[in-house]
């Protein structure tokens, strides 16, 4: 039994004071770690430091380039390369997963980190979606679809998605999944990251089902210092504020990535788990197994928003237990 499926899971002694020297070697590994800066360049360096193959993507070449650059200096040798994807739109999305799929023969890691935080205003993706559940969910739900083939071709695949301490609060609105009846950012936010959250479930259990061989597992950071809240909510905000001026209240983002990197590398790491940190509120600390909130739990809610999502971004996975070498069944539907 995957611990996704335990309400109250118990905490993993063998996690005490886990850091990223204890990340086993990933030469012969090749991940992709969506997002330039924050938790998503400490992932990507770490996993270089480890000897990966990493390629991280994210909407900038000049910030793609940068993160490169500081990787490799700290890390001469790393293996490390900038590929431009904007998770609010499909089309780049598909373009990016063209663009892997004809370059490398199989993907080993996946980690779903970029997003976007409590934007002040309504806004909306390329494709029409409101702006956190189309990037922090949508985005990643078809990423994942695209690289879903490589992914097979994996050594022992994981995809590793970012939930936050906010999906606690979050409920799905399968009547506003777009906010447009009415948008309140945190409420928004905590419905993208409850998705992200279901989403990994439900990614674990299908793999079961569907054969894909492939571990699927979600992790959240606490409360980290990053630049998400000042890019989302603008730094003139309460939110933005507060990261500035109580900075100490945020860990730093090279802590906040070890539950993700735990969940990436690490050989007790569980297909359908759900990773945090250890202290104050699941807010700080080391990596140890978070609690699901319970609206997670909840099976048929998680299958419909894998229907809805599919519908939405015109993205199916595959459903029978034949690898197929290309990429999941696109289907037309209009309109969205």
């Amino acid at each position: 039994m995957h611990l996704a499926y335990l309400p109250f899971p118990c905490k993993a002694k063998t996690m005490a004071n886990w850091t990223a020297s204890d990340i086993p070697s990933q030469r012969g590994r090749t991940a992709v770690v969506t997002g330039t800066g924050g938790l998503g360049f400490e992932d990507a360096l770490a996993l270089a430091r480890a000897g990966a193959n990493v390629v991280i993507a994210g909407r900038s070449p000049s910030k793609g380039a940068a993160a490169v650059n500081q990787i490799r200096q700290s890390v001469p040798d790393a293996t490390v390369s900038f590929e431009v994807l904007d998770l609010a739109s499909l089309d780049s999305i598909a373009a990016f997963g063209e663009r892997l799929r004809s370059s490398i023969g199989g993907l080993d890691l996946l980690i779903n980190n970029a997003g976007v935080m409590t934007p002040p205003e309504r806004q909306m993706t390329a494709d029409g979606f409101e702006l956190q559940f189309g990037t922090n969910h949508l985005g990643h739900f078809a990423l994942t679809a695209q690289l879903l083939p490589l992914l097979r071709k994996g050594n022992q695949p994981r995809v590793v998605t970012l939930s936050s301490v906010a999906a606690r609060s979050g409920a799905i609105d399968f009547d506003d999944l777009q906010s447009e009846r009415s948008y309140k950012p945190m409420v928004a936010y905590g419905q993208s990251k409850l998705a992200c959250l279901m989403f990994a479930l439900e990614l674990q259990r299908r793999s079961d089902t569907a054969g894909w061989g492939i571990q699927s597992i979600a992790a959240h950071p606490g409360i980290s210092r990053t630049d998400l809240l000042p890019n989302g909510a603008g730094a003139r905000s309460v939110l933005g504020m507060a990261r500035s001026y109580l900075w100490f209240l945020f860990q730093p983002a090279a802590q906040g990535a070890l539950p993700t990197l735990y969940a990436a590398t690490s050989p007790r790491a569980q297909g359908g788990a759900y990773y945090g940190p250890d202290k104050l509120g699941e807010t700080r600390g080391y990596p140890t197994v978070a609690k699901i909130p319970p609206q997670a739990l909840d099976i048929g809610s998680t299958a419909k928003l894998w229907v809805d999502s599919e519908r939405l971004t015109s993205v199916l996975f595959p459903v029978d237990e034949v690898q197929d070498s290309n990429v999941a069944t696109i289907r037309k539907i209009s309109p969205r």
